[in-house]
């Protein structure tokens, strides 16, 4: 794994590695079989569907059913990868995710796609804030954000064989490219993406790139920030983060979900048991979403370099 973070952009659409990976994964494993909510348009699996219809199955707009398929392929030794908006791969059919998968111990991956303000023009019924303490709160699951398409890759891959239930949030536009080619980034362990000995940036998915950049900002005023990316949620890298906060001392975490039950959460929580240090977050604050491109929608809700710069400031004034 090497990093090559440079602020650029990666020239792939999620969506278009999505519907590259799933198809590859599916054609080096026959137990792996493909279910959509009629959004196989959405991330170019409908040429993998027609050309394998055995292999993939569009289960219409009824996403509680196709989780309910899911785990009934799961429990007849398939390995089903489930796809639907952020949303309806969370709220609508979590009971189904709860007790089919979870409870009854049935492994299954579920992406949800275009999460938070990814959703954009959609608008705030697509926009979850809400999924990540969702899965949280699901014994046994495990929880990604993912950081650009060459984790979106890697993590992929490993969750079609990884127990229990697995949920994938990420856009399906494109994301800054942070991590080289063909890299594999164990599922559990936080990256340090920057070094640094004056507060240490915890962030996860589109949030990355924005740490990243306030860092350099930060860098121009004297405060020497570490960045180190969170993408497994859940289970979290507790070790990670009680290292870096005794280290730097304070802590900002930015996150593009609600700061009640996500990352901001789950980090605060290994912070009052191992390393008590002053803590604040870039996060949604107790809204829904709206309608808005995205760069309207990260200024609207504060998800930007420029909050984070003015919360690490912040935090540091308490430290």
């Amino acid at each position: 794994m090497k990093i090559v973070y440079n602020g650029e952009m990666d020239s792939r659409l999620c969506k278009a590695v999505l519907g590259e990976t799933i198809p590859a994964i599916a054609a080096e494993d026959p137990d792996v079989i493909y279910l959509d909510a009629d959004l196989m348009s959405c991330i170019g699996t409908g040429k993998f569907a027609a050309a394998h219809p055995d292999r993939a199955i569009n289960c219409g707009i009824a996403e509680a059913n196709m989780i309910g398929v899911a785990c009934g392929l799961a429990s007849a030794g398939f390995k089903p990868i489930v796809h639907t908006f952020g949303p309806f791969a969370s709220r609508r059919c979590y009971d189904q995710a709860f007790l089919s998968g979870g409870y009854a111990k049935n492994d299954i991956t579920i992406i949800g796609t275009d999460p938070g303000v990814t959703a954009t023009l959609n608008g705030g019924t697509h926009m979850p804030f809400e999924d990540v303490a969702l899965y949280r709160a699901l014994p046994g699951s495990t929880v990604i954000d993912v950081t650009d398409p060459n984790l979106l890759i890697s993590v992929l891959r490993q969750c079609v064989n990884r127990p229990g239930v697995k949920y994938i949030r990420v856009g399906r536009k494109k994301y800054a490219k942070v991590y080289e080619d063909g890299s594999e980034i164990p599922i559990g362990k936080a990256v340090t993406l920057r070094e640094g000995k004056d507060v240490t940036i915890f962030a996860a998915g589109v949030l990355v790139h924005e740490a990243l950049q306030a860092a350099a900002q930060l860098e121009e005023k004297g405060i020497d920030a570490a960045v180190l990316d969170m993408f497994t949620i859940k289970p979290l890298d507790a070790d990670a983060v009680e290292a870096y906060a005794r280290k730097t001392g304070a802590v900002v975490v930015a996150e593009n979900h609600n700061r009640n039950g996500g990352l901001y959460d789950a980090i605060n929580q290994v912070l009052a048991e191992r390393c008590p240090v002053p803590s604040c977050c870039v996060a949604v604050e107790d809204a829904f979403g709206e309608v808005g491109p995205q760069d309207y929608l990260q200024q609207r809700f504060g998800l930007t370099a420029a909050h984070i710069v003015e919360q690490v400031e912040a935090v540091l004034r308490r430290k």
